[in-house]
């Protein structure tokens, strides 16, 4: 007899955690457990609070990012400067050349790269070589740097701006420094051969 009623007050919880409970002795001593308290007699019965769990158990889980892996520090060079041309240099060229030499300390890390600026403005693609041809420069004052790229394209290391002044000699310019003699033309590109002048003819030829 107990045994059936604990099972009925076990299945009235599971039902209806939140329903009232209620039980007696009915004329033949049985104890009797309903939800409806319509005998005197009647007692309530207390019933412990329910473990109710979510029917997702992972929905209440906090949402975390996916695991990133770290970034490598940067690598960092003990120097890093500009060897030609040298601070504040005067450039004499009539089609605005110059070559640009750059140095590092240690030498450039695999994976790294140089890129050269002119005016704050990258020249070329990075790249190995530490030269780098330039040409047709505006006459005036301008000003160099270089940096180091990473294979992530993070700059390592980057140069102070060093000024540098192009002068643009013309031709005419060049003539009148260094005239043009007979050998010369031809040669010098100020010393076209059309303006090479024309040979005085021997008077003497004339006779044979």
């Amino acid at each position: 007899m107990k045994r059936w009623g604990i099972g009925v007050l076990l299945g009235l919880i599971a039902l209806s955690a939140s329903a009232e409970v209620f039980t007696y002795i009915d004329a033949q001593g049985n104890r009797v457990f309903t939800d409806q308290p319509t005998h005197g007699k009647a007692k309530r019965v207390p019933l412990p609070t329910s473990n109710r769990m979510s029917a997702n158990p992972t929905a209440a889980l906090p949402i975390t990012s996916a695991k990133q892996t770290p970034e490598l520090p940067l690598f960092r060079y003990d120097m890093l400067r500009l060897l030609i041309p040298e601070p504040d240099a005067t450039i004499r060229s009539s089609a605005g050349e110059l070559i640009v030499s750059v140095t590092s300390e240690p030498g450039l890390q695999a994976g790294h790269r140089y890129r050269l600026l002119l005016d704050g403005q990258a020249i070329g693609e990075p790249g190995l070589s530490p030269v780098f041809p330039l040409s047709n420069i505006d006459r005036g004052s301008h000003n160099l740097s270089v940096e180091i790229l990473d294979a992530q394209e993070r700059t390592v290391e980057k140069t102070a701006n060093q000024p540098f002044h192009m002068l643009r000699i013309s031709l005419t310019q060049k003539r009148q420094v260094k005239p043009c003699v007979a050998d010369d033309y031809g040669v010098r590109p100020e010393c076209p051969l059309k303006d090479k002048p024309a040979e005085p003819k021997n008077p003497f030829l004339r006779f044979f």
